[in-house]
């Protein structure tokens, strides 16, 4: 069964800054850095999942096609979830419809440490999950991280990915990827329907924007990321004296927790940074 995020990916449109960005933003250096013939990635890892910042290298056809996707900044694209059984999880995704591609192989040498790891995994078509890529990982070598001090990110609290459709997003993400569809709530104050996915100490918050004319085919979105920190005052600090532009602290949606906004630095991905007060 799917245990959790794996990784999840943003293609941004040079490695090296955003690799700078990243590690300014989470307060760590990477835990993994490789190149392949058209992509160079970077993986950041938090105790409960990792972000793979992948971007073009060389003038083949995968980054013309990168260069392309990035032209007008980065882009959050795939989530890669972890089985403890792969090939079940690909027969229960065949019965439950979605179609998914065969199991593969893949591996990646770490440029600094010459370190390797592999791991098999499968997609699942784009049009499957709308339009949300997504891919299906099983390795014996998970990428660790490390034990964080105070003011850095320990974790993914929630990845935010925007729906027109909530009602198909509750039948590929509950049903049919068998996630755990912990809460439905409408929120009118902010004309917002929220759909709360549990996996693997964070969650997929599933958002549908009320009274908007909305198109139910049209495709998924991810759209931003929250990052949980153990000292919000620290790393609050961290990034003002990094340079960034950060909101106050103030009073979290979430009962018992605080959060800052982060307006730059983050490869304009929307983001938020919070602490639990109390759980």
């Amino acid at each position: 069964m799917i245990t959790s995020l794996d990784h999840f990916v943003l293609v941004c449109p040079e490695i090296e800054a955003a690799t700078a960005e990243y590690q300014t933003l989470l307060g760590q250096a990477p835990a993994w850095r490789a190149e392949m013939a058209d992509t160079a990635s970077t993986v950041f890892a938090v105790g409960n999942t990792a972000i793979e910042l992948l971007a073009p290298n060389g003038d083949g056809a995968v980054a013309a096609k990168l260069r392309e996707m990035t032209k007008d900044g980065a882009v959050m694209t795939s989530l890669v979830y972890r089985s403890d059984d792969l090939a079940q999880d690909h027969h229960e995704m065949k019965r439950r419809g979605l179609n998914p591609a065969d199991i593969s192989d893949g591996e990646s040498t770490n440029l600094a440490s010459g370190a390797a790891r592999s791991w098999q995994r499968f997609r699942v078509p784009d049009d499957a999950m709308a339009g949300i890529k997504t891919f299906v990982l099983q390795t014996d070598t998970p990428l660790v991280a490390a034990d964080p001090s105070p003011g850095v990110a320990s974790a993914l609290d929630h990845l935010v990915i925007n729906t027109p459709n909530p009602e198909r997003a509750v039948a590929n993400y509950g049903a049919r990827l068998g996630l755990r569809f912990a809460l439905d709530r409408t929120a009118e104050q902010w004309k917002t329907r929220f759909l709360f996915f549990r996996l693997g100490g964070l969650t997929l918050e599933i958002i549908n924007r009320l009274g908007e004319d909305q198109d139910p085919n049209a495709p998924d979105h991810i759209w931003g990321l929250t990052w949980e920190t153990d000292d919000l005052a620290a790393a609050h600090a961290r990034l003002v004296g990094a340079g960034l532009n950060v909101s106050e602290i103030r009073t979290g949606r979430k009962p018992g927790s605080e959060v800052f906004t982060v307006r730059n630095g983050t490869q304009n991905v929307p983001t938020l940074f919070i602490a639990h007060t109390s759980r």
